[in-house]
C-alpha cells in the first residue's frame, strides 16, 4: 500500500520526500517521530495520525482538518500549552502492526486565508502547518526535527478486500471489526434470504465465507436477489452466479454447488458459525443435525405468507441456535422440520424486500453474538410481524 498512495499522490509523496517517518495502517496515515515538549519542557515524540478517504483505488484525500496524536498535551519553549488546537481526549485503535503508537489527543487547528479559516490543501500542507505548531517549541530548544525518513513500507496487510476498507476507519471501529477476523461463516442455502445475508457479509471482514447451494439461478431468483443480474446468468449453477459477482470485491468467498447433510460433515470442517436458509423440512433437520454434531452455533430463518382480503401477511423468524444448548432451542418446535409436499414449495411466496429483512435481522444476530452490537438481553427467536411492523422475541433464560 505504501508505493502504490505515493506513487499516485504527491502531497503524500512530498511528506516522503521531506524526511517525514511516514506510513499507513488501517486507513490511516501515519507520521511518527514528531517531537514535542511537556509542560516540564521535556523533550519527547510521538505520532500524527490522519484519516485517508479514498476517491478511488489509488487516489486519496483527507476527511477534515483534524488530526490524532499519541504523546500528551504539547507545551511550548516556557512550558505552556500550546493555544488553539481544540486539544481534547481522544482514543482510537489501529491494527496489531502498530501496538507502539497510542493515540491519547486529536486536534483540530484549521488554517486561516486572508482572516477567514478554512481546509488544508492536502496532507502535506495539514502536516507541515500542525508539526510547525507542535514540534516548532522543540526544534526551537533542543535543535531537533522530524525528519527522519522513518519510513514503514513493509507492513503487510492481511485484508480480506480488495478495495480500501474506508468506512471502519472513518467510523472509528476498527477495534470491533476486528472480532471478526478469524470466522469461517457457512451459509446453506441461495435462495432470496441466503443471497442477501451473503451480500452482507461479503461486505464485513470474516476471514472465510463458505456458501452451498445446488440448484440453478432462475428469472425468479432475479427478483429476490441483490446485485445486477446479466442474460448470461440464468441456468448457470447459483454458487457460480454469487462466485463470479464477488470474486472482485474480496478473498475468502468460496461457493460449493454440493449439499449438505450428515453424509458431508468434512465441509463444515473449521466452521465457526453458520446461517440455514432453505425452506425444505427434511433437509433443514439433516443440516441441523450435522451442525448440532459438530458443535457449530447457527442462525435459522424462515417467512410464512399468505394471501387474504387481497393483501399478503404473515411473519419472518429469526432463530438463533447457540452451542451448547442448540438442542434445547430445537426442542421447542421453532422450526419447521417437517415433510413439505413439492407443490407447497414451490409456491411458496417470497418477497425481496422481506428476504433482506430477513438476512438483516439474521446477520444483526449474528453481529450481536460477536460482541459487535450491543444486546440487552440474549434473545435467540425473533419474530416480525408485516401487518402491525412489530418485532417480538425471546431470551434464553
Amino acid at each position: 500500500m505504501f508505493q502504490k498512495l505515493v506513487s499516485h499522490n504527491q502531497d503524500l509523496n512530498l511528506l516522503v520526500e521531506k524526511g517525514y517517518a511516514v506510513s499507513f495502517d488501517s486507513n490511516y496515515l501515519i507520521i511518527r517521530d514528531i517531537p514535542y515538549l511537556n509542560e516540564s519542557k521535556e523533550l519527547l515524540y510521538a505520532a500524527f495520525i490522519c484519516k485517508i478517504v479514498y476517491k478511488d483505488a489509488e487516489t486519496v484525500m483527507q476527511e477534515d482538518h483534524q488530526v490524532f496524536f499519541t504523546g500528551e498535551s504539547p507545551c511550548d519553549v516556557n512550558g505552556m500549552l500550546i493555544p488553539n488546537l481544540a486539544d481534547r481526549p481522544a482514543t482510537l485503535t489501529l491494527s496489531e502492526n502498530c501496538t507502539d503508537l497510542i493515540v491519547q489527543r486529536q486536534f483540530s487547528n484549521k488554517p486561516y486565508v486572508k482572516g477567514v479559516p478554512g481546509n488544508f490543501e492536502d496532507f502535506f500542507k495539514k502536516i507541515e502547518s500542525y508539526t510547525s505548531i507542535i514540534s516548532g517549541p522543540a526544534m526551537e530548544l533542543y535543535n531537533v526535527d522530524p525528519y527522519t525518513f522513518n519510513h514503514k513500507i513493509d507492513i503487510e496487510e492481511n485484508s480480506v478486500f480488495k478495495f480500501q476498507d474506508t468506512l471502519t476507519s472513518r467510523a472509528e471501529i476498527v477495534e470491533l471489526s476486528n472480532k471478526f477476523k478469524s470466522e469461517i461463516v457457512a451459509i446453506i442455502g441461495l435462495g432470496g434470504t441466503g443471497s442477501y445475508i451473503l451480500d452482507f457479509l461479503v461486505k464485513s471482514p470474516v476471514k472465510e465465507i463458505r456458501e452451498f447451494d445446488f440448484d440453478d439461478f432462475f428469472i425468479h431468483n432475479a427478483f429476490r436477489s441483490p446485485g445486477k443480474t446479466e442474460n448470461t446468468e440464468f441456468k448457470k449453477k447459483k454458487s457460480t452466479v454469487y462466485q463470479e459477482r464477488y470474486d472482485n470485491f474480496r478473498h475468502g468467498v468460496f461457493l460449493k454447488t454440493q449439499k449438505i447433510g450428515t453424509e458431508s460433515l468434512e465441509l463444515l470442517q473449521g466452521v465457526t458459525f453458520a446461517f440455514v436458509c432453505v425452506d425444505n423440512g427434511e433437509s433443514r433437520a439433516e443440516i441441523f443435525e450435522a451442525l448440532i454434531s459438530l458443535g457449530i452455533p447457527y442462525i435459522d430463518v424462515g417467512m410464512g405468507l399468505s394471501k387474504k382480503s387481497g393483501t399478503l401477511s404473515g411473519m419472518i423468524r429469526t432463530t438463533y441456535y447457540p452451542e451448547g444448548s442448540a438442542q434445547e432451542v430445537l426442542d421447542k418446535n421453532l422450526s419447521d422440520l417437517s415433510k413439505q409436499r413439492d407443490n407447497l414449495y414451490r409456491t411458496n411466496i417470497q418477497i425481496g424486500e422481506l428476504n433482506a429483512l430477513n438476512a438483516c435481522l439474521a446477520v444483526i444476530k449474528f453481529k450481536q453474538y460477536k460482541g459487535f452490537y450491543s444486546s440487552e438481553e440474549d434473545f435467540y427467536h425473533t419474530l416480525f410481524n408485516i401487518s402491525d411492523l412489530k418485532i417480538v422475541s425471546e431470551s434464553i433464560s
